[in-house]
């Protein structure tokens, strides 16, 4: 089972920005054992250009990127995922697709950075901030012995990721 790939799908309202930038990074840090997708449950139809701008800065390859619906991850002959996370509060709280595998789930919730206001510096900062949360996040759960933790210990795990407290209350 060690060769095996973990697929993981990060889920957000319009896949604009946190769950594209989770996609991207996990598909480099987890190279070879996780293979990242993301969706949203009501996709705003384009990537948001600031998280495609800071992710070309950081030399990574944002041809993937595209804003999709959580639906092409439901229906049969899709990738079954094994983890899915979510993002943002408000997906937390929807109806989701039963998702073929029951994967386990967690709630990493991080601040909308498409959301924020003010000069082009702060709201940089607020894509950086996303990103380092993510990051920090995702290098947690690709250093996790998944292979060898039981199911309860690993989803106790992914909460306590979700629950970083590097990040703001």
């Amino acid at each position: 089972m060690a060769n095996r790939v973990y697929n993981v799908l990060f889920l957000c309202n319009a896949n604009s920005a946190r769950s594209i930038m989770g996609e991207a990074i996990l598909n480099r840090l987890g190279a070879g054992h996780f293979k990242a997708y993301s969706a949203g449950s009501h996709p705003k139809g384009t990537v948001n250009p600031d998280a495609l701008q800071l992710l070309k800065s950081l030399n990574y390859d944002t041809s993937f990127a595209r804003s999709k619906s959580w639906d092409e991850f439901s229906g049969p002959d899709v990738p079954e995922m094994d983890f899915v996370f979510t993002l943002c509060d408000s997906t937390a709280n929807e109806s989701c697709p039963v998702w073929p595998g029951h994967p386990m789930t967690a709630l990493w919730a991080v601040p909308d950075p498409g959301k924020a206001d003010g000069t082009d510096a702060e709201r940089h900062f607020a894509f950086a901030d996303a990103y380092r949360m993510l990051n920090n996040r995702i290098a947690l759960f690709t250093n996790l012995p998944v292979d060898s933790l039981d199911q309860l210990a690993l989803q106790q795990r992914l909460e306590e990721i979700g629950r970083d407290r590097s990040q703001p209350n």
